[in-house]
């Protein structure tokens, strides 16, 4: 019997660990149906019992549903606010504040991180944690390797001091490097990095039905140390933050009330 949408999200969330059902679902229904009509196959069961057998068609598969979309600096106007504004609070409560980049994607913004903290501290005191669901962009994000458009937004002082040409392309610096843990992560299902100084999950939480999003704000909030903050994205503002036990810092940032 073949199955339907709902019975291959059934099958994935078995295979993979990862709820569709929590994702908006026209949306994610669409990206799907296109990636599986791109690859050649006529339902869900053939492209299901394909994922199985073919290690390349399921990392594939996993990447494309997650959506690994990044740049360094994204919205530089929020990392000006971030650095000039809210790290500056988040330091008179921890000195060495305890920093988590979750859906990091392929690294680009927990290095933001480590560049932005020098202004602070010196690169052996600064630690962030990095955390995606996707296996393939944290093995990315580890090797370093960028293409110049992603630091275009980037201060022209860190791409000088961080960064040398690795062919067409730029390799950040291993002492940036050291400064970054990197995990796998599922926000869905995982437990959640506790007492954080600042939380950074932006452009991630557009794909979640609102009940997911409600859940994740609800742990980002207890995975905050009393005076940490939690940093969204552009598309992202918290309706009725007080919801979540949280209260605007800055546009954009939200911190426990």
């Amino acid at each position: 019997m073949l199955i339907d949408y709902e019975g291959f999200k059934a099958k994935i969330l078995k295979l993979t660990g990862i709820d569709l059902s929590s994702y908006k679902e026209r949306q994610m229904r669409r990206r799907i149906d296109s990636l599986i009509k791109r690859n050649n196959y006529d339902d869900y069961d053939l492209y299901y019992k394909a994922l199985t057998q073919n290690s390349k068609l399921y990392s594939e598969f996993v990447n494309y549903l997650t959506i690994n979309v990044s740049e360094f600096y994204r919205n530089p106007n929020q990392w000006e606010i971030l650095e000039k504004e809210v790290m500056p609070e988040i330091l008179k409560h921890n000195k060495k504040p305890k920093i988590w980049s979750a859906a990091c994607s392929t690294g680009e913004e927990p290095y933001s991180l480590v560049m932005m903290m020098t202004r602070f501290m010196d690169l052996t005191s600064i630690k962030v944690i990095a955390t995606d669901i996707d296996e393939g962009a944290v093995e990315k994000a580890k090797k370093g390797v960028y293409v110049p458009k992603s630091l275009v937004n980037l201060p022209k002082d860190f791409i000088n001091n961080y960064f040398e040409k690795d062919g067409e392309n730029l390799r950040i610096s291993d002492k940036i490097k050291r400064c970054v843990e990197f995990r796998h992560h599922n926000l869905l299902n995982d437990k959640y990095i506790d007492n954080c100084d600042l939380i950074i999950c932006r452009n991630v939480m557009i794909y979640f039905t609102e009940e997911a999003k409600a859940e994740m704000y609800t742990k980002f909030r207890d995975a905050l140390a009393p005076h940490g903050v939690l940093f969204v994205g552009s598309t992202e503002q918290i309706i009725l933050p007080q919801r979540y036990k949280l209260e605007p810092a800055k546009t954009f940032f939200y911190k426990k009330r």
